[in-house]
């Protein structure tokens, strides 16, 4: 098992934590991540796009010319396909793009998200998140902590002074235990960890 420095919200190192190999030093599965990828955003996709067939747009209820002897193409329809303000073939119509993956998959897929970014040397533990509910202390925390770019913090029960005060920073996220998902994890530069929420993790995915 590799350890791993336990700071306080100063940056200074309180402690040491052990990390599972079986959930944050496993080699990354490619194919799982990409998989769960893939579905969490055809999952969040709202599927309200919407083309109107001849029989929908408005219209198109006299035929533009006779049957027969003008010498042109019969119609039926000036809202047929091939006119311009007509209906569309086989166009998109309001549905659902979800889908669900194997939970093997995905818990594969969450140990290699997890297993790539202690790799990178990308995650961090933090004690406690115990501040006062204001931006500034946040900012300055993740200063202390060298958190240069973007942040996913993650807690293991709701800490609504730290929620808030990360509330306002746009490249900061906040997540509970339970929320943690594939995408974020890999869309966010470093990973900053409450111990009780290492805990957590450790418990349910071993």
């Amino acid at each position: 098992m590799a350890n791993l420095d336990i700071l306080n919200l100063s940056g200074a190192v309180t402690g040491s934590i052990e990390l599972s190999d079986g959930i944050f030093a496993i080699e990354p599965n490619m194919a799982a991540l990409a998989t769960v990828i893939r579905n969490q955003l055809a999952n969040r996709r709202q599927g309200t796009h919407c083309t109107k067939t001849r029989s929908e747009v408005r219209g198109g209820g006299k035929r533009p010319w006779r049957q027969k002897g003008t010498g042109r193409a019969r119609h039926g329809s000036d809202r047929s396909a091939q006119y311009v303000g007509g209906g569309i073939i086989f166009g998109p119509k309001p549905r659902s793009y979800n889908y669900t993956v194997p939970k093997k998959i995905k818990r594969l897929a969450l140990k290699s998200a997890l297993s790539s970014k202690m790799a990178e040397n990308k995650i961090i533990v933090v004690d406690s998140f115990d501040m006062e509910r204001k931006t500034a202390n946040m900012v300055k925390a993740l200063k202390a902590l060298k958190v240069e770019k973007t942040a996913l913090i993650v807690f293991e029960d709701k800490t609504e002074n730290a929620e808030l005060a990360a509330r306002n920073i746009p490249t900061v996220k906040t997540e509970l235990v339970n929320e943690i998902n594939v995408f974020d994890i890999l869309k966010y530069d470093c990973l900053v960890l409450s111990k009780a929420a290492v805990e957590k993790i450790q418990e349910v995915y071993v």
